[in-house]
């Protein structure tokens, strides 16, 4: 039998499915009632998982509150609104990277992870960069940034903890922001999203699940 938790991934995955349909067919409404649907679904998950009861439950539940504000923002198409949602990312990417940092993070793999994945936002931003003008590049270079930190905490969190949960969520949330990026800047298509949105909502997913994990490993 499906347990509370099965049950809330199940709902957070199909709203996620109805999703793609509704950006696939231009319907607004369904976009907007399957969207807040499917984010509410991975807060729950970390609520259902005692998210409370720990530190680094706290912070991941900070964190996934914080991309489930920025769900809400990005729903509009309007400048401000995105602007505000790029930031309600950001911060939840920072709080991704405190609650990686409170399972323990040696400093030789903290630098592996920042010296690989600084490469690699490095190649992301340069690609963006003809895109981009005035205060977009400001708060896409910060964005940026707030990514590279995220993934190499987490890189260096699972190196320690043999969790690799967190690498694996926060890198899957990290690739899905490209997608992102290449709809609002590049090119907006449907593709876009068809990828993307499945990629970020099994990344909250997973990042909601390590909460258990990670209780295990300290008990």
């Amino acid at each position: 039998m499906l347990t509370g938790v099965g049950i809330t991934i199940i709902a957070c995955l199909a709203a996620c499915a109805a999703l793609v349909v509704c950006e696939y067919r231009g319907w607004r409404p369904g976009r907007a009632i399957s969207k807040i649907t499917a984010s509410t679904a991975f807060v729950a998950l970390a609520l259902q998982l005692d998210a409370v009861h720990s530190a680094y439950g706290r912070v991941i539940l900070a964190a996934l509150v914080l991309s489930w504000v920025g769900d809400v923002f990005l729903l509009s198409h309007r400048n401000r609104l995105f602007l505000l949602g790029i930031t309600s990312f950001l911060l939840a990417h920072v709080a991704f990277s405190v609650a990686f940092s409170l399972v323990g993070v040696p400093l030789p793999a903290l630098l592996v992870g920042l010296a690989a994945m600084a490469v690699i936002g490095a190649s992301v931003l340069a690609w963006l960069w003809k895109h981009l003008d005035g205060f977009y590049r400001v708060a896409v270079g910060a964005y940026v940034l707030a990514i590279v930190a995220m993934c190499a905490f987490a890189i260096a969190a699972s190196a320690a903890s043999g969790n690799w949960l967190l690498a694996g969520g926060a890198i899957a949330f990290a690739v899905s922001d490209i997608s992102v990026a290449r709809d609002r800047f590049v090119a907006h298509r449907f593709i876009n999203r068809l990828w993307g949105l499945p990629l970020y909502y099994v990344a909250q997913v997973i990042l909601a699940l390590s909460i258990q994990h990670v209780a295990a490993a300290a008990a």
